[in-house]
Parts: C-alpha cells; structure tokens; sequence
C-alpha cells in the first residue's frame, strides 16, 4: 500500500507543484506565451489521452508490470524535464511524464482491488484520496521552496529533480513487493479508436493554443474543423465495432447512453475550470507583483486546504443529495472566483495575500465537494457492467477538459495581457486587468454547473443511500 500510495503521490503533485514555476521557466527559458500554456496543457493532455489505452493495457499484459513500466517511464521522464535545456525539451518530456502517468494511474486502484479483501478495500480506498489531498496541498508550498532554495545554482528544475531518488524507491519496492497478477492476453486492444481519439482532441487544442499567436489563419480553423470530424469518426467506428462486437476504446453503449453522455459534458467543464485559474493567479502574483515563487504558493494554498477539507466532509454524505451537493458546488466555485475576480480588479500597486484566503478557501471547498458528487451522480445510472470503462472514460474527460481551460483562459490572458502592454499600461495593472478578465471564464463555468445540476435525472434510490460512492482522483 505504501509503495502504491507513493507513486500515486509522485504523480499528482506533478500536476500542482508546477504552477508556481511557470514564471521561473518563462524567464529562464526565453518562453512565448503560448509555449508556456503548453507545459501545463502538453502533461494534462497527454494524461488524458493515455488512461484508456493504457487501463486496457494493463488488463492485457498485467496491471503490476505496466505500472511499473509507467513508474519507470515518470522517473525518466522527470529527469529528463529537470535537465531542458529549451522550452521544446521541456514542453516534449511533460508529454511523456503524462503518458508515464497515464500508465501507472488506472493500474494503481486495479492493484488495490484485487489485492486487499473487502474488509480492507474501503479504508486502503481513503487512503488514495487522503494523499490526493495531500499532494494538493504540498504541490505549491514545496514549489516555491524548491525553487527559492536554489539547490546547487538550480532554478525550476528541482521540481522535476525531486521526483527521481522518489521514483527509484517507488521502483525498487514494487518490484520486491507489489502482487503479480496475470494479465489477459486475449483482451485486445482498440488502436483505431485510440488514433482518432488522440488525434482529434490534440488538433482541437492545439488550435486554441497557438490560434492567436499565429493571428488565427485559415488552416489553425481547418485544423480546429478536421478535429472535430475526427472526433465524428471515432463516434462511427465505435458504433462500428460494437456491431462486430469488438472491444472498444469508449464502449459504445455509454456513447448511446443520453444520462452518461450528459454527464459527461457537465464533468468537462466543471474540470476545466481550475488549471488555467492557477497558471493565471502565479503568472500574476510573480510576474505582475513580485512576489517569490514561495509566496505565491503559500498564497494559492488554501485553494489545497479548501479541498482537502471537502473530501473529508463529502465521504460522511456517502451517495445523499448529489444534485444539490454538485449545484452548491458550483454555487461556492462561482461566487469564490467572482470575489476573486473583484479583488484582482481593484489591486492597485500592490496587493495583499491574505485577501485570497477566503475566496480561495470557498473555491476549494467548493471543488472537493462536486468532483465526487458529480462522479457518483453522472455513473449511477450507468449499467453495471459498463460501471469500470464509465469511471474511466469520466476520468479522460476530466483531463480532456483541464487541457481545454487552459488553452481558453490562456488566450484570454495572454491577448489581454499583450493589448494592456501595447496600451502601455503598467506590469502590475497590465497582469491584474489580464488576470480578472481571464477569471470570468472559470465564474462562466461553474455558473453553467449550477444550472445543470438540476438537469439530471430525478434522484432514484441510491441517492438517500445506496452503494458505497465512487473513489475518484480529482
């Protein structure tokens, strides 16, 4: 357990510690706005794309050798983004450390299914969102210290570093300890869907990300437009080969399945909220304030604790009132980053950290209270025999919608931001108006979750308690 529970740990940090060294990099690397968007989205992206691929994989060759391949491959990839020598190095190892990631993440609650008994299973479960909170709440503060610390004349790249002496461990000890299980090598895997999936999504985000810097021409909307037939296509080929009765990458019966499908697209933008609001809030307190990258992850901070705080108070609801738990999430994300919003907009030459405890607070109670009510509210109506490829397909949408926030709210700051220097405005109002416009994407967003979580179907019995609730990795 120790040793699963590291390697998820490994993982999931990556995803928070790296915000605050967004302006170390940007300024040590000589990157463009777009480039940097693209150390958040590249990892997110990849991530999002690898999880179903890489589950079904491990069902074939065996979830314990792929999730040490996948530990392997993280460990490899981390060094290689600590020692980037160009934002292009930087930007191509964060896309293999989230397809590493991808690799260990669906096998680690597989391995814990099968390995400890049923009486054993609900507390080995807690654990896993214990250190998912963890993680959230070490990501920013161990950031910053890593990077002020300036180990060996190093600036961002400690990071990255800290991940290797973890993952050898992780490494070591899994292969001494972690359970062999079979894999199943009948199971085949569906690479066609896996190509237009992939495919598709990556050439929608990419046009977002680099449509303004290139002055959107034509072929970034044919680029945007052929994404979106590819994702067409993919629908087609599932159909097609559940008529053959083929394994599918995203089981066709969920594509048909109107409640999932809905759900689903409430799932996307809820998570695609949150990624871009942190590369703007660190861009803005180092960039546009001064602030250390230490400050500044002590500032986001409560945003971690408001989480971790939710995840405890949610677990004791169990499966009661997801609808309205998933609207008063919204309610408290919205209104969160709406206060936020006022007190970027109203900063003058300096700004004070304190002010966003309690927005941030709010905003974070609010995330860990949604992500899982809305899990179990959009998978209860989902057969059981779908029940794993709907959690799982849930969890790439999540990720899907992360990439896609940060492309959209990057364009919103990074224009702005250019307009306000060409206004000739200064750093300090420049990144605070670029900041505050860029904030109405994520109030925009959990407004729409607010009214849709009444769309749902009417509550049936699992709502006043029944199953256990679905563990997710926020």
């Amino acid at each position: 357990m120790i040793v699963l529970l590291i390697a998820n740990f490994m993982n999931l940090i990556d995803v928070t510690i790296v915000n605050v060294a967004l302006p170390s990099m940007r300024a040590g690397l000589g990157a463009s706005d777009s480039q940097i968007e693209w150390v958040v989205a590249a990892f997110v992206l990849a991530f999002a794309l690898g999880l179903l691929p890489f589950g079904r994989l491990g069902d074939i060759v065996g979830r314990t050798q792929m999730f040490l391949w996948g530990a392997v491959a993280f460990t490899a990839a981390s060094a290689l983004c600590g020692f980037s020598g160009s934002i292009e190095m930087l930007i191509a190892a964060r896309v293999l450390q989230g397809l590493a990631g991808a690799m260990m993440a669906p096998q680690v609650l597989a391995i814990a299914t099968v390995t400890f008994p049923p009486e054993e299973r609900g507390q080995a479960f807690s654990l896993f969102g214990l250190s998912a909170g963890l993680a959230a709440v070490c990501g920013p503060i161990l950031g910053g210290v890593l990077i002020d610390a300036q180990l060996f004349g190093l600036d961002w790249e400690p990071i990255f570093l800290v991940n290797v002496p973890i993952g050898l461990i992780a490494i070591v000890a899994g292969w001494l300890v972690i359970p062999r299980v079979p894999g199943h090598r009948e199971i085949r895997n569906d690479y066609v869907g896996i190509g237009l999936f992939g495919t598709g999504i990556v050439a929608i985000v990419y046009g977002i990300v680099e449509g303004e810097p290139l002055g959107w021409p034509l072929w970034i909307w044919a680029l945007i437009g052929a994404g979106l037939v590819l994702i067409g296509m993919f629908y087609l080929w599932q159909r097609h080969r559940a008529q053959r009765n083929e394994p599918q990458l995203l089981n066709y019966s969920l594509l048909r399945n109107r409640d999932y499908m809905f759900g689903a697209f409430v799932v996307t933008i809820y998570a695609s909220g949150i990624p871009g609001m942190f590369l703007v809030i660190s861009l803005l307190l180092q960039s546009g304030f001064g602030f250390t990258p230490l400050e500044s992850g002590l500032t986001n901070t409560p945003f971690s604790v408001g989480v971790l705080l939710a995840s405890f108070i949610a677990a004791r609801f169990g499966s009661h009132y997801l609808r309205a738990r998933v609207a008063v999430a919204g309610a408290m994300l919205a209104g969160g980053i709406l206060w936020l919003h006022f007190i970027i907009d109203n900063a003058g030459a300096t700004i004070d950290s304190w002010s966003f405890l309690p927005p941030l607070l709010i905003a974070g109670v609010g995330l860990g209270t949604g992500f899982s009510s809305l899990f179990q509210l959009v998978l209860r109506n989902v057969p059981p025999r779908d029940a794993g490829a709907g959690s799982g397909a849930l969890q790439a949408f999540q990720q899907v919608g992360g990439a896609v926030g940060v492309a959209v709210v990057g364009q919103l700051f990074f224009t702005q931001l250019a307009s306000n220097f060409a206004a000739g405005a200064a750093p300090n109002a420049a990144f605070a108006d670029a900041a505050a416009l860029a904030l109405w994407y994520q109030v925009a967003s959990f407004v729409v979750v607010l009214l849709l979580a009444f769309r749902f179907r009417p509550s049936k019995p699992q709502e006043h308690g029944g199953p256990a609730p679905v563990v997710v990795e926020a």
